[in-house]
């Protein structure tokens, strides 16, 4: 979690109008003056933070946090992640997972394959992290079948956020079950319960339905550009499969050793723990799967290392605005927790009475749409609601049907100021409106069902 942010310079209606002008500014100048998002960003966030009343003297560090923080996570998984997916799409390994995913499942199901395949990837891995995994395969369905790539993109990547969102061993949930002294367990039997069918109908069905309607080609990201060549004689899809789930073997590992200490059956501050949870950090898993592919898929195939290093060199290019523009993202939305402005909005909510089931949410809701980061809405929201969760006297089904009410506002409206609406968006080479029209319209989809679910939880319990 991020350092508490100062005492706000001013009150929760100037705060407030500040982030209102801020959002509009940066969609005009991406939009209407086609400014570059990087500098966009960049520039709004100035402009911000000396607006809402940031020393002058923390303005700069505020910027450099923001970006620094974000990109310290995204720079790493989404330069590894390209590495490996070049290596299995040169290959031809991912065209060869993809054609047997469509001879077991047949061309019109393949959506529907992709999304199950990241529904299961998606339990023990972070969102931007499954995404990243998961792109060769994605585009190489894509371009095997054509109709774009919304149609095979989006079920794919509202699978990993449903999942990242809704259930427990990913971060907000956990934290939001610990706050709330709910049962870890029932939290994810639920999560799992909410997950499954929203992701059915807002991102499996609204995949298939805006595919037809918005036209998105395939990038040429990871094959390094319309000029790279596939291997003649591809490796296995088994290779390829067992190559995706290395990673992601390592990092469910450490998420589940995080699970069952939560649960209190391991120490936290064991050395051997500490030890684990370390060796299984995401960037260390990805590593682990490109030093592994790089010599699966090249040297003993016959590469060249000098060849090899060529290929996935190749891969950062087209990855650095991405990265860059992501990192940026985290600034807005850095600027936005140091100003107060979520603070604010999320006081203003919490004073205004409603039901606790309710109020969790619109509070969830109002810090994403504010500050941009799920986890950190999640987060702060069931540390503003805890109060009124342990007066109330819920059971546990009701306690953990608030955590999942307050996931699913965490997760609404997706927009500028949330590093993975860029990443989702770059990579997916969409402009800004396109993003808009696809990716905001998901999340809010899946907040919206999610917390209708959450809610019938809640009354039957």
């Amino acid at each position: 979690m991020t350092p508490a942010a100062a005492a706000p310079a001013m009150g929760a209606a100037p705060l407030l109008l500040i982030a209102a002008a801020a959002i509009a500014a940066l969609l005009v100048l991406i939009m209407r003056f086609r400014m570059h998002a990087f500098l966009a960003l960049i520039l709004v966030s100035l402009v911000t933070a000396f607006a809402a009343g940031i020393a002058p003297e923390k303005v700069v560090p505020t910027l450099i946090a923001g970006f620094g923080t974000t990109l310290g996570t995204v720079a790493l998984l989404v330069g590894l992640g390209a590495m490996l997916g070049r290596l299995v799409e040169v290959s031809g390994g991912a065209q060869a997972l993809a054609d047997d995913l469509i001879r077991l499942f047949g061309e019109k199901r393949a959506p529907f394959a992709l999304g199950v395949a990241s529904l299961i990837f998606g339990f023990p891995i972070f969102f931007d992290a499954g995404l990243v995994v998961m792109l060769p395969i994605i585009f190489s369905v894509a371009k095997r079948l054509g109709g774009g790539l919304l149609r095979y993109g989006i079920p794919a990547a509202g699978a990993f956020s449903v999942m990242h969102v809704f259930v427990p061993p990913h971060p907000g949930p956990v934290a939001a079950t610990e706050l709330l002294k709910s049962d870890i367990g029932l939290v994810t039997l639920l999560g799992l319960v909410v997950a499954v069918p929203t992701w059915y109908v807002t991102s499996y069905l609204f995949g298939l339905w805006i595919g037809k309607r918005i036209e998105v080609k395939v990038p040429e990201l990871l094959s390094g550009g319309p000029q790279a060549a596939h291997d003649p004689n591809p490796p296995k899809s088994s290779t390829v499969i067992w190559l995706l789930l290395l990673p992601l073997a390592i990092i469910f590992v450490n998420t589940g050793l995080d699970f069952l200490a939560a649960a209190g059956v391991f120490d936290r501050k064991a050395t051997w723990f500490v030890t684990a949870r370390t060796l299984g950090q995401t960037p260390i898993a990805l590593l682990v799967a490109v030093l592994v592919a790089t010599y699966v898929l090249g040297v003993r195939r016959g590469k060249g290392l000098g060849e090899l290093e060529k290929l996935v060199d190749g891969a950062l290019g087209p990855i650095c605005a991405i990265t860059l523009i992501t990192g940026a993202g985290g600034m807005f939305g850095g600027v936005l927790r140091e100003s107060g402005i979520g603070g604010a909005l999320s006081q203003t909510l919490n004073d205004l009475g409603m039901h606790v089931f309710v109020a969790g949410y619109v509070i969830a809701a109002a810090l994403r749409i504010a500050q941009g980061s799920a986890t950190v809405a999640l987060i702060t929201a069931a540390g503003l609601v805890q109060p009124a969760v342990a007066a109330a006297g819920y059971n546990s089904v009701e306690s953990a049907a608030v955590v999942l009410a307050l996931a699913a506002g965490s997760v609404i409206a997706s927009h500028v100021n949330d590093s993975g609406f860029w990443l989702v968006g770059r990579f997916f080479e969409m402009d800004l409106k396109t993003t808009l029209k696809t990716w905001t319209v998901l999340e809010t989809l899946i907040s919206v069902m999610g917390f209708a679910i959450a809610g019938l939880i809640f009354v039957l319990a």
